[in-house]
């Protein structure tokens, strides 16, 4: 008998851990873990769509594979010599960046995807509140009010992760914004967008998520001890998705533990 794993078992397997109809699900996908999909990646994706139907919506976290920020300088600007060869971010056809696996590009690529317009923090969705989720983000602190992040908790969504580790939950960036601690790092660095005349260069800045957002938290996993502290509370469901542990937490609940947790331990 075949080892393969059909779309039907995967939305067994995702009713099973508590998605529903309707729902918001905002997804991180380890796609090596879940088995031997049928038609690969797009096993998840079309058995997520599914399983929240058609008043439902799925979000990925896309960001963008900027290779040109090697080039930067101490200023957070590109070389003059380089600035007329780096393509500007296109929110339709840049690639998502390829750190975080190949489901993201499988997501912005399916057909009625849509992208926010924030490069390294931009999310892609699909479905019924698709173009509500991505619009209007922010490009300076895109991880913050103005984001699909936010508007996630907004909605009562919820964020699955598919045998993806704990350390890649990417709402805990919208804690880091949120919540009121000392010293957070700040990022200044030119950005380059495409434009109907060629690529138009602006300055953006966010707080750093490349590492701790403050220095008193370097050196600490905390986006793998605020999730497991979480779990510990009774808070998510955990089970398999194929053959992936998995974990299916709401949204508001995880975020509001996130901030919590940030704030007594980042003083």
């Amino acid at each position: 008998m075949s080892d393969f794993l059909s779309c039907a078992d995967l939305v067994t397997d995702l009713s099973q851990i508590g998605v529903r109809a309707g729902d918001i699900v905002m997804v991180h996908a380890a796609m090596s873990t879940v088995g031997n999909l049928i038609n690969g990646p797009d096993t998840l994706i079309d058995a997520l769509l599914r399983t929240v139907g058609p008043s439902g919506t799925i979000m990925a976290y896309t960001d963008w594979d900027a290779r040109y920020e090697a080039l930067l300088d101490e200023t957070g600007r590109v070389p003059a010599v380089w600035r007329d060869r780096i393509s500007g971010f296109d929110p339709q056809r840049s690639r998502a960046v390829r750190d975080h696996g190949v489901l993201p590009e499988f997501v912005r690529t399916t057909p009625g995807a849509l992208r926010s317009e924030n490069p390294g923090a931009s999310m892609t969705a699909i479905g019924a509140r698709a173009d509500w989720l991505v619009a209007d983000h922010a490009l300076d602190y895109g991880y913050g009010p103005a984001s699909p992040l936010a508007r996630l908790v907004e909605a009562g969504g919820k964020v699955l992760m598919v045998g993806a580790p704990h350390d890649t939950m990417t709402l805990i960036h919208h804690a880091e914004h949120l919540a009121d601690i000392p010293n957070k790092r700040i990022k200044r660095w030119a950005v380059p967008f495409a434009g109907p005349d060629g690529t138009v260069w602006r300055m953006c800045e966010e707080f750093d998520t490349s590492d701790a957002v403050a220095p008193q938290l370097d050196g600490i996993d905390y986006f793998t001890a605020i999730v497991t502290s979480h779990l510990e509370k009774g808070r998510g469901r955990q089970d398999k998705i194929g053959a992936a542990g998995s974990l299916l937490v709401d949204a508001k609940q995880m975020l509001e533990h996130a901030v919590a947790w940030l704030e007594r331990n980042g003083q």
